[in-house]
């Protein structure tokens, strides 16, 4: 594998996720070490309650790319890839979960193609979920693709590359895993350049997945209105940078306190415009 010229701020948020993280740093470590000019990894530890500090702090002794952010409280995955981003400082910004299910050994794909494209998504070739989960997945990617544009196949595909200057104008106000939607409803408003590229996935090494009947009358509670608003162009703007780096500023002194190919294409790579959450 060979090293290329980028430096990359890779963000994985996690919330009780002991059992699997040590597994996902290790594997991040190897292969960053191996293909990158350099890098960070910032895990975002959304309150856990079990060790998954504690596990992040262990790999830092040993690796000072490793950092951890800690909420207090569990704030949402939105709140978590946010806080992540916000602190990142390199000029290619991924992100992925920490339950193991992306081949980190693919990010190099992604990465070339930043060269040319604001944001970079992954979609899952053979998932490795349930088909119920598969089910609900299609359906609510068929969904967003009808009522936001969103020229994209998998829109909560953990595995994606933004451009820093890029992401910085579509930071998310959501705190849920609406996130994605809202990311890359923004993008394409934005006519920010969007390619998909299709990337393995395994099955989780521990733990399972939360996604429940029950979570369809929530997306659609947050689905319709923020549909609403776009149609009407009444979309709030994306969080401020400057906003969001003073309210995590000041949080977390309470809490120390207390303690591929372009969307829209059918075959080879070519240029164009972005047009135009239950996973």
């Amino acid at each position: 594998m060979r090293r290329g010229p980028w430096k990359v701020s890779l963000i994985i948020p996690a919330w009780n996720e002991a059992a699997s993280l040590g597994w996902t740093l290790g594997e991040a470590c190897r292969i960053l070490d191996r293909i990158v000019q350099s890098y960070e990894i910032l895990v975002v530890d959304d309150g856990s309650t079990d060790a998954t500090a504690l596990c992040v702090e262990l790999h830092a002794l040993g690796n000072a790319q490793v950092r951890l952010l800690r909420h207090r409280r569990n704030r949402g995955y939105g709140a978590a890839l946010r806080t992540g981003f916000l602190h990142a400082q390199h000029e290619l910004v991924a992100f992925t979960d920490a339950d193991g299910q992306f081949d980190l050994s693919e990010l190099p794909r992604l990465l070339a193609v930043a060269s040319e494209f604001d944001i970079v998504c992954g979609f899952r070739v053979d998932r490795k979920d349930s088909w119920w989960r598969q089910f609900l997945s299609s359906g609510y990617n068929r969904l967003v693709r009808l009522l936001l544009g969103i020229p994209v196949r998998d829109v909560d595909c953990a595995f994606k590359v933004f451009r820093r200057d890029a992401l910085l104008r579509i930071l998310p106000q959501s705190d849920d895993f609406f996130v994605n939607t809202e990311m890359l409803t923004r993008a394409r408003l934005a006519g920010l350049r969007i390619a998909e590229i299709g990337v393995n996935h395994r099955p989780r090494r521990a733990g399972r997945s939360t996604v429940s009947l029950r979570d369809v009358p929530r997306t659609l509670a947050r689905l319709i209105p923020f549909w609403l608003r776009v149609i009407l162009g009444r979309l709030e703007p994306a969080a401020k940078p400057r906003i969001l780096t003073a309210r995590l500023a000041a949080a977390s002194a309470q809490a120390d306190k207390r303690d591929v190919r372009p969307v829209g294409t059918p075959r080879r790579f070519r240029s164009r415009s972005a047009s135009g959450s239950l996973s």
